[in-house]
């Protein structure tokens, strides 16, 4: 049985043999539009077709897509990059670079490149996609690829072994090579925000000490673990509301005081944005009826809050754990 690569998430079939063209789109993290326009217009396509418009590309036809992909990475116009991948001419440097750039040293056994020297380790297929389609600037890829990790995988397996690994490999990239890539580092932070948002399900209304307050605290800017984790409790039907980056001392007990929320989550990426007094006093804070005051569990969230042990309030280590525990706090409300 022949199958299409309409939808671009196919099984390989052993009965044909090689890729379908949306297999190989994930691979190289391009659309599949972009896969089927190199071979329209640069000839870049699998040696052999099965017949009408069904493509199998085979190890030889995926490894010169890839070697097209590292030459745009770095800025090589698609049309010379096609004919340098098919064998027809080196490549043909700027006037101001003829000498020829050293090649990275070959990855460690077990690891996994994105195509231009970003360590990604032991993760999931679905980063290195993402991260060449980051690498690359392509918006429309990076967006297809993100929202298809989190709707196969779902939301927490999506961001604990596809995204984050792959954000954190982006900031090493750029940590070493003299802060050359922050664009693409704040490229594909905003995209994954987008696809936080897009996928996950409208907020739920608020009921009555159950719902979870997120902010940064003063100082800190990094709102992506929090935007991933309220899109976490949107998927599972628990109110939540966010309000961001770096939220003044005053806005923090404002914001509590006006929802009376079951759990507080204060997010610090340092540990000089981390203040044990701000949570101590959020932890302090009562509302409702004499005789039924409430006080919310607040979560001490980020690496910024290592090292400080504050008795009573929890410091789950990630996503999960951080779920875990606001599911137990307002199930027992």
């Amino acid at each position: 049985m022949t199958r299409g690569d309409g939808d671009g998430r196919h099984e390989e079939d052993p009965l044909r043999g090689g890729l379908t063209t949306g297999e190989v789109a994930r691979r190289l993290g391009v659309a599949p539009t972009t896969v089927r326009s190199w071979d329209r217009r640069y000839g870049i396509g699998p040696d052999a077709h099965t017949g009408g418009r069904h493509r199998r590309w085979t190890a030889g036809d995926v490894a010169r897509l890839e070697r097209m992909c590292a030459l745009t990475a770095t800025g090589l116009p698609p049309a010379e990059a096609a004919r340098v991948a098919l064998g027809d001419t080196p490549p043909d440097p700027a006037p101001s670079a003829r000498v020829p750039l050293p090649q990275p040293p070959p990855p460690p056994r077990g690891r996994s490149r994105a195509g231009s020297g970003m360590r990604l380790g032991d993760v999931r297929q679905e980063s290195r996609g993402i991260a060449r389609a980051a690498l690359r600037l392509d918006a429309a890829a990076l967006d297809e690829l993100l929202l298809a990790a989190i709707a196969d995988h779902g939301l927490v397996t999506a961001w604990t072994e596809v995204i984050m690994p792959t954000l954190q490999a982006t900031g090493r990239k750029w940590e070493t090579s003299g802060e050359k890539y922050v664009e693409v580092e704040h490229f594909l932070s905003w995209h994954v925000s987008g696809a936080l948002r897009r996928s996950a399900p409208p907020v739920v209304a608020d009921g009555p000490g159950i719902t979870t307050v997120l902010a940064c605290v003063p100082g800190e800017n990094h709102t992506l673990p929090l935007e991933v984790l309220a899109a976490a409790l949107a998927e599972r039907g628990l109110p939540v509301r966010m309000f961001g980056a770096a939220l003044p001392v005053e806005s923090v007990v404002a914001a509590v005081r006006r929802t009376g929320p079951a759990a507080v989550g204060l997010w610090a990426q340092s540990r000089t944005t981390a203040s044990r007094p701000l949570a101590q006093h959020v932890a302090a804070m009562e509302w409702g009826v004499r005789g039924a005051r409430r006080k919310p569990v607040v979560l001490t969230l980020g690496p910024g809050w290592a090292g400080q042990t504050l008795a009573g309030l929890p410091h789950p280590p990630g996503l999960a754990e951080a779920l875990a525990v606001v599911e137990s706090v307002v199930s027992g409300r």
